[in-house]
């Protein structure tokens, strides 16, 4: 799912196409609730690779114009953490290679991708994830 449509073109899906299929725009709650494991994306480079606004994202469901489209469609921070770490990993095969602290998974033999943020998204207000820094990337470690 490309949370981003939410923030960059949101206002228009919701104002052009209709406010009632615009506010279904990527239905990542709608996914989830059936079963599947859905992964968020950039899609760089349409958008900045900023994974931290894609997490916002997903949360928050803003626009730039500051107009929440689609709320019922919000992730928790930590379903928007796991949609880019073990869900990924998942929908790419690699649940058995690639490990995910967010799941407890990290394990001897298993590949472990690592970030240090400088803050913790889950203990801070939805509007401050977007600003989340990372400090450190640790590859394949």
């Amino acid at each position: 799912m490309f949370p981003l449509h939410t923030f960059y073109w949101g206002y228009w899906h919701s104002e052009i196409i209709g406010s009632e299929l615009g506010q279904r725009i990527s239905p990542i709650r709608t996914a989830l609730n059936k079963g599947l494991k859905v992964t968020i994306h950039s899609d760089a480079p349409v958008a900045l690779p900023n994974l931290m606004r894609v997490v916002w994202t997903a949360v928050s469901r803003t626009s730039r114009s500051g107009k929440v489209i689609g709320e019922g469609e919000r992730l928790t921070p930590f379903e928007a953490l796991q949609a880019i770490t073990i869900w990924s990993a998942y929908q790419h095969f690699e649940e058995d290679t690639k490990g995910s602290i967010t799941k407890g998974s990290i394990e001897i033999g298993k590949l472990a991708d690592l970030v240090i943020l400088d803050k913790n998204p889950i203990d801070i207000p939805v509007s401050d994830i977007k600003n989340v820094q990372v400090m450190q990337t640790y590859k394949a470690g």
